[in-house]
């Protein structure tokens, strides 16, 4: 690419504000980030404080009901009595809104809670990166003990989601 080229994909980027260097995912061994957010019943949630005590799973997805983010959801819905045995706490996150995120938990019948992360607050603090040009985050799992990160997936998988988490936590002796 030449140097015209690459002033013409800057002025683009610039412009829709997609090409940023995304931020790095969140380490092992840090804490939950502060941050807070609407769920998709109505109510807000500061994950910093429900992720103080126990295991927390904080999962990312593209988009709600899609076909792969429907597996993935379902995943952990029908593992839902093994993940709540070991004491888990879900929740999905993707920047759809409120309504559309409480329409999915409803059609797809999702024990836990969906954060309509539609300012991409939470996105940024996990260091989710975005798809292209949609900058929809990509699928990502990240699992707390304590408030303290001791798993993650940067690929998470939409049919084996549950079965991963599962054995993170077994392989973190929980």
């Amino acid at each position: 690419m030449g140097v015209k080229d690459s002033i013409r994909v800057a002025g683009l980027c610039s412009i829709l504000g997609v090409c940023g260097a995304a931020a790095d995912p969140l380490e092992l061994g840090k804490r939950i980030p502060r941050v807070e957010a609407q769920t998709h019943d109505g109510a807000t949630v500061k994950l910093h404080e429900t992720a103080a005590k126990g295991w927390t799973l904080v999962y990312f997805y593209p988009k709600a009901s899609t076909p792969g983010c429907t597996k993935q959801a379902c995943s952990l819905r029908d593992a839902n009595a093994a993940l709540t045995e070991h004491g888990v706490r879900v929740f999905g996150v993707s920047r759809d809104s409120v309504a559309k995120q409480k329409a999915f938990a409803e059609a797809q019948g999702l024990p836990f809670l969906l954060v309509a992360d539609v300012d991409g607050t939470v996105v940024k603090a996990f260091g989710v990166p975005g798809m292209g040009l949609t900058r929809l985050p990509s699928r990502q799992a990240f699992l707390f003990r304590d408030g303290v990160l001791v798993w993650r997936d940067l690929k998470a998988s939409t049919t084996k989601q549950a079965a991963d988490v599962l054995e993170a936590i077994r392989a973190a002796g929980g």
